[in-house]
């Protein structure tokens, strides 16, 4: 590896020591790096030199950015530079002036991508820089023109690609607003996540059709590099520059100026100039995009490296294609591990081989998603090339379904710092196995490591505070409190469908996940996208009880969690208004239905079971799907006991539910929306959003941000949601 190349590692190493929560991971990675990335004493001292810049440069970029934090803090006007669509209930990204990127969940106010907005509001602390939890925005500058650009490209895929649109708009234009929950999900567990970013992969495949086509129009050398350089850096300026995006043009633009000088370079050196924003932008080190788009880079160069001294890898035809495939995409799984388990807490054992399949469908797909691009102007070309893209969208997809559905396709993890210390230490042995001449020891050293990743302990320990899961089930609700004592309480569990359901498929691994025992199960009504989950729920983690109205629904669903209660010994009883369940510190008071008010509806929405959840002097009421009728009755009967922190927003937010009267009574801080994106209810209702708006509430939404998890001492609330964690004021 050249000394530029361990030289740039070793400084964003120490850059990461110093602006991370995991020094002891990063410091693994910038010894193993001196050591190993030079041969004489001189070379390693001065990357002791290098990775102590590094430091001190981290520590300095630091306080800037908590200076720029106090004085954000400091203002009740800022004004930002969105990186998203906002509107009201939308949760959006944006950069302030100072270069400290905040988080905005909006009450008021819409601006489109890349405008100047000021927003109004008090921040919070959350867990990467601050969060305007309840803003108000007004308007400023309108987006530049490239931004404009991006713009118009996106409203251009959402006219031609209908349904596939947002999955159009990650692969071409890095916009993943509107990418569903359920789509990353399955992308993650199927190891084909970095699809889903525009990366290497994508600015790649472009500049390999440009040069195809160049050489098909018999330009020069010299043209063909230039016009290949230039169109991939104006495309990747038009989709915002994100930073794996410029990375791979800079690698490309230096890859071009050898060739044209005719001077050999190193893939190492091309890599590391490529991966040199950090030297300009601290902040750039932190990014996720970034840090996976450099270790895909360095997998590939270890696979190469691995292809050189085996002989038997370096066998040409398909067969050696598809093996130097399967070694790149195993070393590129293995060196990415760190990164997906830290932030997706699973790792996917099935990427080797989901991406030897999506690959080569890639490597068509992107060209023509860009000649669609290409052609908006002209919307019968635009139209009749996006119509050709719909095969190979629906195949990448499947292979995602297919890869993701397989048994033991991916492994949940506990990420903390001893484990992300040694995924690390894990990685770094996988590159030195595939460049050193003698591996044995390397790969050893990265088996156990890996082995311990894998199998640590997944039994919970005490929480310090109880924790309020809306799991993402699609469009469904699964609501899943745990105590301090690590004990579950379930509200609903998600739909079925011909062949499964959301209690197999979702809740419960994701409580096995985290661990302990579910004590008791409350069902809202027995429609199926409630109750769809409830057997393979009460079969596989036997809860002691169940609840329910006692609505006698038509449900096949309903009726199979009832055999499913008697089979596994769970005791079923109606819920009745004044009743109170305990759970350790939770206490569970049932409002509605009333008995006798219940049995002569017709609907099984206005029967739903509508709980107030109550931990110290923090509360939550559980709606289930009740409707306007059952929101009137206990404005009516039991006004003093709606007031509440926390709302499920009833009926997926649907306009049937949350009249202003009941929202009003309510008066929360906090909604939560579970919903399912793309739904064909069109669901949540914009009027809901509005009101909840106007009642104070910060909206959270399964479709734009996954599973939302709120926490509470009995006094304060915590969100932790898409990938951020903020207090609510």
């Amino acid at each position: 590896m050249p000394l530029v190349a361990s030289a740039l590692t070793a400084y964003v190493c120490g850059l990461l020591t110093a602006t991370t929560s995991l020094p002891m991971a990063t410091t693994i990675a910038a010894v193993a790096v001196i050591l190993l990335g030079a041969r004489r004493p001189v070379e390693r001292a001065a990357l002791v030199v290098i990775a102590a810049t590094g430091v001190f440069t981290g520590i300095d970029a630091r306080e800037d950015l908590q200076a720029c934090e106090r004085a954000l803090s400091a203002r009740r006007v800022v004004q930002v530079r969105l990186q998203g669509d906002a509107g009201p209930g939308a949760f959006v990204r944006a950069r302030s002036e100072c270069g400290l990127t905040v988080r905005i969940a909006v009450r008021h106010g819409a601006a489109p991508s890349g405008a100047t907005v000021n927003v109004v509001g008090t921040p919070t602390r959350g867990r990467s820089g601050l969060v305007y939890a309840d803003a108000i925005l007004e308007p400023g500058r309108e987006p530049g023109l490239l931004a404009a650009i991006r713009n118009d490209l996106g409203k251009g895929i959402d006219a031609h690609f209908g349904g596939n649109a947002p999955l159009v708009r990650a692969l071409l234009i890095a916009d993943m607003d509107d990418l569903s929950p359920a789509i990353r999900a399955r992308f993650a567990a199927a190891g084909l996540s970095h699809m889903l970013s525009v990366s290497g992969l994508h600015v790649g495949l472009i500049a390999a059709a440009i040069m195809l086509l160049a050489q098909l129009c018999r330009l020069s050398r010299v043209a063909a590099e230039a016009l290949v350089v230039g169109v991939t850096a104006a495309y990747v300026m038009m989709i915002g520059a994100p930073l794996p995006a410029v990375r791979s043009a800079v690698m490309l633009a230096a890859a071009s100026v050898s060739v044209i000088m005719q001077r050999p370079t190193s893939t190492w050196a091309v890599l590391a100039v490529g991966s040199c924003s950090p030297l300009f932008d601290p902040a750039a080190a932190l990014d996720l995009g970034y840090q996976l788009s450099v270790a895909g880079m360095v997998a590939l160069g270890a696979a190469d490296a691995l292809s050189k001294k085996w002989a038997w890898l370096a066998a040409g035809g398909m067969r050696g294609s598809l093996i130097r495939g399967l070694v790149a995409s195993v070393a590129a799984t293995l060196i990415t591990t760190p990164l997906v388990a830290a932030t997706f807490g699973t790792v996917s054992l099935v990427a080797p081989l989901s991406n030897v399949v999506a690959v080569p469908a890639m490597a068509v797909l992107q060209p023509m998603l860009f000649l669609a691009a290409v052609l908006m102007p002209i919307p019968a070309a635009a139209q009749f090339v996006a119509d050709a893209c719909l095969p190979l969208l629906a195949f990448v997809d499947r292979v995602a379904v297919v890869s993701a559905g397989l048994p033991g396709a991916s492994v949940a993890v506990v990420t903390d710092p001893a484990a992300t210390a040694l995924a690390v230490a894990a990685s770094v042995a996988v590159v030195i196995a595939c460049v050193a001449r003698h591996p044995g020891r390397a790969l050893l050293t990265g088996a156990a490591c890996l082995a311990a990743l894998a199998w640590r302990p997944l039994a919970p320990r005490g929480v310090a505070e109880t924790e309020i899961h809306m799991i993402d089930v699609g469009q469904g609700d699964a609501i899943a409190i745990r105590s301090t004592r690590g004990r579950w309480l379930l509200f609903d569990a998600g739909r079925s469908w011909e062949g499964g359901d959301a209690g197999a498929r979702d809740v419960v691994p994701y409580i096995r996940r985290l661990g302990g025992e579910l004590v008791g199960y409350v069902l809202s009504h027995p429609h199926s996208d409630h109750v769809g989950g409830a057997a393979s729920v009460i079969r596989a983690l036997r809860p002691a009880w169940y609840v329910d109205p006692g609505f006698a629904g038509p449900s096949g669903p309903y009726r199979e969690s009832l055999v499913a209660a008697r089979e596994t010994g769970t005791r079923w009883r109606r819920a009745v208004p004044g009743d109170s369940l305990m759970v350790d510190e939770i206490v569970v008071t049932i409002l509605a239905p009333e008995p006798a008010w219940a049995d002569t509806l017709r609907d099984p929405n206005d029967a739903s079971v509508v709980a107030r959840v109550r931990v110290g002097a923090v509360s939550l009421l559980m709606t289930g799907d009740a409707e306007s009728g059952e929101e009137r009755w206990l404005v009516d009967n039991e006004p003093w006991r709606l007031d509440a922190d926390i709302l499920k927003v009833g009926h997926h937010g649907s306009n049937t539910s949350s009249t202003p009267e009941f929202v009003a009574a309510v008066s929360p801080r906090l909604a939560l929306v579970s919903v399912g994106a793309g739904n064909m209810y069109r669901h949540p209702s914009a009027a809901v959003i509005r009101t909840l708006a106007a009642a104070g509430a910060t909206t959270m939404r399964t479709d734009r941000s996954g599973t939302v998890v709120v926490r509470t001492d009995g006094r304060r609330i915590e969100v932790d949601v898409a990938g951020e964690r903020w207090v609510v004021p």
